[in-house]
């Protein structure tokens, strides 16, 4: 549980190899985190250096695509290493190169939406029992409205979005929570080597606006804050508008 001063002790992090993800655990960290899990689907790929030394990090077999085994493997987290304070959904693929292959573009939204809603629901289910925890969601302003360039890959951040707004919405009076977070382009390894976008930030800025936002209780968080306004806009601007933006 959360120390006095909300600080959290055990955070588990579904996409352990994460760059965002791991740049949020060493923003919450101080001296009240115990245990860091890193779930990963390669269990012997999961990266356990760079944290401090004072935490214990473990490390459990996390697939996506494995929906029958999310409960489980939530359940066991829990029982080994106590309540879970932090969780952080961080898996997915960009998959730009789906549009014309049916199977990967389904295997795509297997991963990014499907691998969501069940990690998810079994997350929502300890935390709910528990009576306690944020559940941090990393979805993308990809779906806040998607572009012909990558729009297989931001319908599945739409629905992981609306999946992750919802959910907190059902967890209201539980004394759970969910965090949708929206990024722009994030340097990170999955990007490495692509055209940066206006408005791009490194994990350490995503990591900054996650821990300010659970400090606050906030349901949703931009990544720069300034994305916002930008979609606010965005979202209405004319079709023939947006197509230009994204030439």
């Amino acid at each position: 549980m959360n120390n006095a001063i909300n600080q959290p002790q055990t955070i588990l992090v579904l996409g352990g190899n994460s760059d965002i993800a791991r740049a949020i655990v060493a923003e919450l960290s101080s001296p009240a985190l115990k245990t860091v899990v890193l779930a990963c689907r390669d269990e012997a790929s999961a990266d356990s250096t760079g944290f401090a030394d004072h935490v214990k990090v473990a490390t459990v077999t996390f697939d996506a695509t494995d929906h029958a085994a999310h409960a489980p493997m939530i359940e066991a987290v829990a029982a080994e290493h106590g309540d879970l304070d932090v969780v952080i959904q961080a898996f997915g693929q960009l998959g730009l190169d789906v549009a014309d292959d049916p199977v990967a573009a389904a295997q795509l939204a297997t991963v990014n939406y499907a691998g969501a809603v069940s990690s998810g629901l079994a997350v929502a289910a300890q935390l709910r029992k528990q009576g306690h925890g944020t559940l941090v969601v990393l979805s993308s302003v990809a779906g806040v409205r998607t572009r012909a360039s990558n729009f297989v890959y931001g319908s599945t951040k739409a629905g992981q979005d609306a999946f992750a707004t919802g959910l907190g919405h059902s967890l209201h009076g539980s004394g759970a929570s969910v965090m949708t977070v929206r990024p722009g382009f994030v340097r990170s390894s999955m990007t490495e080597g692509m055209e940066e976008a206006p408005f791009t930030i490194d994990a350490a800025v995503v990591a900054e606006a996650v821990v300010s936002g659970l400090k606050k209780g906030s349901s949703v968080v931009w990544a720069p804050a300034k994305l916002r306004g930008v979609f606010g806009l965005l979202k209405f601007a004319p079709d023939f508008v947006w197509r230009k933006l994204d030439s």
